[in-house]
Parts: structure tokens; C-alpha cells; sequence
């Protein structure tokens, strides 16, 4: 199993569209594998998940079409996290219930800094 949490400096990226580089998991029975920082580049997201072959997100804040790509991929999502990449990864790993669903709920483009 591939997890991908959008990260800067090890910490999780607030705001999903703002992601320039995913860390990505290799799991295996419940342990880490291995560990690696990926740049997205300029690869379009859906193509970017499919390469690097993701089966679960974990993230921040993200928007309904991002959230409906991952749908459309097959990608488990985990929103309305914040933190330490290695920290929340621990946390998942472990079964504790991440994310808060309703922190996405109420935010506008202005609390994303667009435009």
C-alpha cells in the first residue's frame, strides 16, 4: 500500500492545492517500508496519483474536485489533518481515527488565498 501526505518542511500542507511535494509511504503490514519525498512538478494531479501508484491520501484542507479525483482513482481520502508527516502516519498506522471532515466545510477561495 503507497500513502501520500502533500507536506513542506515535514509537516503536513495546510491547503491541499498548494502541495508541490507529497511524501509517499510504501506500506506493508502495518510498517513502513520506505519513505520518499516527490515533487509533483508539473504533472497533472490525476496522472501524478497513478504514477506513483497511491492508494490512500492523508491531507488538510482539500476541494470537492480534488476530493472527486481521488474519488474517481479509487484513492482512500483522510481530510482535516494537521501535523508532522511521520507523526500522523504513526497514527494512522496504529488505527486512531484522523481528520476532522467539518473543518472543510465552511471555507471559501478567500481562506485559500485565491482569488
Amino acid at each position: 500500500m503507497r500513502v501520500a501526505i502533500p507536506t513542506r518542511d515535514g509537516r503536513i500542507e495546510s491547503v491541499f492545492s498548494r502541495a508541490e511535494e507529497f511524501t509517499i509511504y510504501d506500506v506493508e503490514i502495518e510498517l513502513v517500508k520506505s519513505k520518499v519525498i516527490v515533487p509533483i512538478g508539473t504533472k497533472e494531479f490525476g496522472n501524478f496519483l497513478m504514477d506513483e501508484a497511491v492508494n490512500v491520501m492523508i491531507c488538510g484542507r482539500i476541494r470537492s474536485g480534488s476530493r472527486n479525483i481521488l474519488r474517481l482513482k479509487r484513492v482512500e481520502l483522510i481530510y482535516g489533518v494537521s501535523g508532522e508527516a511521520d507523526d500522523i502516519m504513526v497514527r494512522y498506522l496504529s488505527g486512531e481515527r484522523l481528520g476532522d471532515i467539518d473543518e472543510n466545510a465552511f471555507w471559501s477561495k478567500d481562506e485559500e488565498g485565491l482569488e
